[in-house]
């Protein structure tokens, strides 16, 4: 059972406040495929977790992944059942990578469509990431740093994911850090004495008012430009006004406010509306869990084996066979067709061959060019894939071939299966079954 197979990688449905979803996690997963090994000690380690002979594994000693990937690049915006990406390779490749290719895509698919509806509430203010103290593990926390800045965040606290991935590492300072002075006062001016540049202190320790008011004193002696206060617990839209009188009245004008604690795009999308005087906003738990919808629901499955185009007919997962290409035109919706189709007219094809061999086409792909695509993908869309409260998704349509093709499989599995006319026939590949 080691001829070419054809998996395909989509997501079934999107969540109920989703009206597009962001693609992420390529990159991470062609890693993955190029690294591809099963070594001595996989083989002892499974013969170990099976209870069987090792001898019996050990045709698997020294494989590894030299099959092709058709894949929509990072960045894209995608909706419900087009392939996000397509591995074909001999089956036991195709197969054992499945876990780990579902596991980076749908994570960070998520992470990133979450965080691109934040950008969106946001309304033109900076977006940072705060998530690291409350994701599912390092890994994780660098994964939404590094899909925040895909789709438009401003920096991120995860020092680690900055440095690796040239991101702005952003902060303030810790609640502890106050209590251990005598004052906020004496806390604001040792921090400001060991920081030259711009300082942004934290000014709801005790009481958010009198803390902005000690910290306007301090920065007005200061004056230095760049300066914030943060907001990090309350009625962030009530203390926001406050803030913002107090630092006016104080001359300090350009003093900006950021705000956290628990912010995710409906809480940013009701302060941009009530026009809170907010300029930053600090996103953690609710983004980097992606707290109201915290996984996609994704399959990796089979539709083609050794050309044979297959399906499965599970109720509520039946899947379409044949490899497959999403062509998009504008002012449409997108179209899911056979591979090989020629593409409608004025229409693109979202997936392109990005590992042949086993080996990467081109250079790895930037988070800058990534950012480009979504910022155009999401202009594209229809306001109402991009409110923030019950958004509408775009349903895609399928190709008449890939309908036809469909069909004809359905009904010989079913004939073979259960029974039905032509029972005990074999599949006849069909070049067009229109």
């Amino acid at each position: 059972m080691d001829r070419s197979a054809t998996f395909s990688l989509f997501v079934r449905g999107l969540p109920s406040r989703r009206g597009f979803l962001v693609s992420a996690g390529l990159e991470s997963a062609l890693d993955h495929l190029a690294g591809f090994r099963v070594t001595s000690d996989d083989v002892q380690d499974f013969a170990d977790a099976l209870g069987r002979p090792p001898a019996e594994l050990r045709p698997l000693l020294g494989l590894a992944f030299d099959g092709e990937v058709r894949a929509v690049p990072e960045g894209r915006v995608v909706f419900a059942g087009e392939p996000l990406l397509e591995v074909t390779a001999p089956l036991p490749q195709a197969q054992m990578v499945e876990t780990y290719l579902l596991n980076q895509v749908s994570h960070q698919t998520a992470l990133a469509s979450k965080a691109a509806r934040c950008v969106l509430a946001s309304a033109g203010h900076p977006v940072v990431d705060f998530s690291l103290r409350r994701t599912h593990g390092p890994q994780a926390g660098f994964q939404a740093a590094r899909v925040g800045s895909l789709v438009g965040f401003a920096g991120t606290s995860n020092v680690a994911a900055a440095t690796r991935l040239n991101l702005t590492a952003s902060g303030t300072m810790a609640h502890s850090y106050i209590e251990v002075f005598p004052g906020e006062e004496d806390a604001f001016r040792a921090f400001a004495r060991t920081h030259h540049g711009p300082v942004a202190f934290l000014v709801d320790t005790y009481d958010t008012v009198s803390g902005v008011t000690t910290a306007a004193r301090v920065l007005r002696e200061l004056g230095r430009p760049g300066c914030a206060v943060r907001l990090d617990s309350g009625d962030l839209g009530e203390l926001a006004g406050r803030a913002r009188a107090i630092l006016d009245e104080a001359g300090l004008p350009d003093v900006r406010i950021i705000a956290s604690g628990g912010l995710d795009e409906h809480a940013i999308d009701a302060l941009v509306k009530g026009k809170a005087p907010i300029d930053v906003y600090a996103v953690g738990t609710r983004v980097g869990t992606s707290a109201d919808a915290p996984y996609v629901d994704s399959a990796y499955k089979l539709v083609e084996y050794d050309g044979r185009p297959t399906m499965k007919l599970s109720s509520g997962k039946v899947t379409a066979p044949g490899r497959k290409q999403v062509f998009r035109a504008p002012l449409t919706t997108d179209v899911i067709a056979l591979w090989d189709e020629a593409p409608p007219t004025g229409a693109d094809p979202l997936l392109r061959t990005v590992m042949r061999e086993g080996s990467r086409l081109g250079p790895r792909d930037d988070l800058a060019a990534a950012h480009e695509r979504f910022v155009d993908d999401v202009a594209a869309l229809p306001a109402s894939a991009r409110r923030i409260r019950d958004p509408e998704p775009l349903e895609p349509t399928v190709s008449r071939r890939l309908a036809a093709l469909t069909g004809t499989v359905r009904r010989d599995l079913e004939a073979r299966l259960l029974g039905g006319p032509g029972h005990g026939g074999t599949w006849k590949r069909q070049a067009d079954p229109t």
